[in-house]
């Protein structure tokens, strides 16, 4: 199977969020998790100045361009391409070209090897968030997204929920 790479794909002005979640949206209609991995909109945090009050406030880095991690193939460059908003990837012509590592370096994203010291069936506790102090059993796990599935007990009811690694630890 061909590996994910990172790919940029150009917008309208304005439109990057409801590019990103149009995109998820049909990832998850298509069932195309294992394909698009991740979709970003990347963001800076720049300190304004109103009035003589500073305030941090997040700003597009890159207005007009939306970041995808995924596996290009006929069906995912169809996907996106025909995304509504979307007016194509980066690269000659109409083949796109995924990012480079320096590239990737430079925008903060690194290619994570992260070994995880849990598996399913583990009990574990979650130590930050909504579920702080919940403790559960880990159904799936996501390395690509950096996240478990857990299932909780609500309403008397086992129900599964997705935590990030770094909200959990072994119970």
């Amino acid at each position: 199977m061909a590996e994910a790479c990172w790919y940029v794909v150009h917008t309208y002005s304005g439109y990057e969020n409801k590019v990103k979640a149009n995109i998820e949206k049909t990832i998850e209609n298509r069932h195309l998790e294992d394909q698009i991995l991740e979709v970003r909109v990347p963001l800076q945090d720049v300190v304004e100045v109103k009035n003589g009050v500073k305030k941090t406030v997040q700003k597009k880095m890159f207005p007009g361009y939306v970041l995808l991690n995924m596996i290009m193939n006929d069906d995912t460059w169809y996907v996106v391409r025909n995304t509504r908003g979307v007016t194509g990837f980066v690269g000659p012509g109409s083949k796109p070209v995924p990012l480079t590592d320096t590239e990737m370096f430079n925008l903060g994203i690194q290619a994570d090897n992260i070994s995880v010291e849990f598996a399913e069936g583990d009990m574990v506790t979650v130590i930050s968030g909504v579920w702080k102090d919940t403790v559960g059993v880990i159904q799936s796990i996501n390395e690509s997204k950096q996240i478990v599935t857990i299932n909780v007990e609500l309403f008397g009811r086992e129900t599964p929920v997705e935590i990030s690694f770094s909200e959990i630890r072994k119970a």
